[in-house]
């Protein structure tokens, strides 16, 4: 079985809303192509109805790539859905009643910003972090960077997988793994691409080649 830090490596965000044209199904075909190793759904402000229908077809698809898929924030589309976990923010439902209702082997992300919501997501029953923004990224302005030191931190906090998340390219990929991450999440950079496949085999390149250095 492969493990969930594996499954990690190159996490791509998808969002009907990206600019572009393509449909979120688009963008994660094509990032599948590329390497991606995790899918997530995040569309914000869609009815129920319609974020479980887009999100039937992303777990589909996943599940014939073998791709984890996850849905940003909502638990009842992704359970309605049929994907394999959801990722949870700070201002969403709280991990421990998540937990309570997700059926046993669902994978529950969560975001972290800093140490202390590290520890206190591990001990609520997170499976992954979410951690950053790691650089300045113009999709969340609002968001402080926390920088590599700040990734590093979070890292040694936790004994869960870490995905560095925010402003990350493909050639600053490498240095999140070398804090300690076991991968990184994008989202315009590869799904808001021009030519998504490509920018998501970049980011393997990048990502790969690091672990080549280090084996």
């Amino acid at each position: 079985m492969i493990p969930l830090s594996r499954k990690l490596l190159l996490y791509v965000l998808v969002d009907p809303a990206c600019p572009g044209g393509r449909s979120a199904v688009e963008q994660a075909h094509e990032a599948i192509r590329g390497g991606a190793t995790a899918i997530q759904l995040r569309a914000k402000g869609i009815p129920a109805g319609k974020l479980a229908g887009i999100g039937s077809e992303l777990a589909v698809l996943c599940r014939r790539h073998g791709r984890l898929f996850i849905v940003n924030d909502r638990l009842d589309a992704a359970l309605a859905c049929g994907a394999d976990g959801v990722h949870l923010g700070t201002d969403d439902l709280p991990l421990e009643a998540a937990r309570r209702i997700a059926p046993e082997g669902f994978v529950i992300g969560a975001s972290a910003h800093d140490p202390g919501e590290a520890v206190e997501a591990e001990r609520a029953g997170a499976d992954y972090l979410g951690v950053g923004a790691v650089f300045p990224t113009q999709t969340k302005a609002d968001v402080r960077a926390t920088g590599l030191d700040g990734l590093r931190a979070v890292v040694l906090s936790t004994r869960l997988p870490c995905v560095g998340i925010g402003g990350i390219t493909a050639r600053t990929a490498p240095e999140v793994l070398r804090c300690g991450a076991c991968g990184v999440a994008v989202h315009a950079a590869v799904a808001g691409a021009r030519e998504v496949e490509a920018a998501a085999r970049e980011f393997r390149e990048f990502l790969d080649g690091k672990e080549a250095s280090h084996a």
